[in-house]
């Protein structure tokens, strides 16, 4: 069976020159964190010449990988075709799945690293947590910063924590994308749903 077949019957990436199979059905909390953000960066993208797309887009890096990120953001109209996106996205959102954490934090990092990509943000619905890596001057991303999520009572106990605290943390509760100057993702908006 040859590449063209595989793609168009099964879902799949191409990671490094090999054909990966995904998951065929996320989990529920996967799909409300991918819908979540994805209405977030729509919103703000309305009426600007930038597009937000979401899972079922194909990626075309290079001829050795092809992947579906779970949400992306584009501001090269160029690179947008029909059947899919020919080069980086300026910010690309993975979820993690069990079967596809290793790669996403592995060989498709560096993937998108390679090719460009502005800001790539790892997310992960069971701690509840978004890693943040911002392309670096040398062209390496370094990691921005991890903002974990935390309920109303999650935050009242880390605040009555004592200064000194091992146990007290920053808590942050708004992403600022790097690409604008105004967009600012609320983590109640991405992890409202997710207990």
């Amino acid at each position: 069976m040859a590449y063209d077949d595989i793609f168009a019957k099964t879902k799949t990436e191409l990671i490094d020159g090999k054909i990966v199979m995904m998951s065929p059905r996320p989990r529920i909390s996967h799909n409300r964190v991918c819908t979540a953000i994805s209405r977030e960066f729509s919103s703000y993208l309305k009426g600007k010449p930038y597009e937000a797309f979401s899972d079922g887009v194909d990626v075309f890096l290079d001829e050795k990988n092809r992947f579906i990120p779970d949400v992306m953001i584009v501001c090269n109209r160029d690179i947008i075709h029909d059947d899919g996106i020919y080069g980086a996205p300026d910010l690309v959102v993975e979820v993690l799945s069990p079967t596809t954490a290793r790669f996403d934090r592995g060989k498709k990092k560096d993937a998108y690293e390679k090719a460009g990509v502005k800001e790539y943000w790892i997310v992960d619905t069971f701690s509840r947590f978004v890693e943040v890596y911002l392309l670096s001057e040398n062209g390496r991303f370094e990691l921005d910063n991890i903002y974990y999520y935390y309920d109303n009572e999650e935050k009242a106990k880390i605040n009555a924590l004592p200064e000194n605290s091992k146990d007290k943390v920053e808590i942050y509760d708004e992403i600022k994308i790097s690409l604008y100057d105004d967009l600012v993702i609320n983590l109640d908006d991405i992890f409202e749903r997710i207990r």
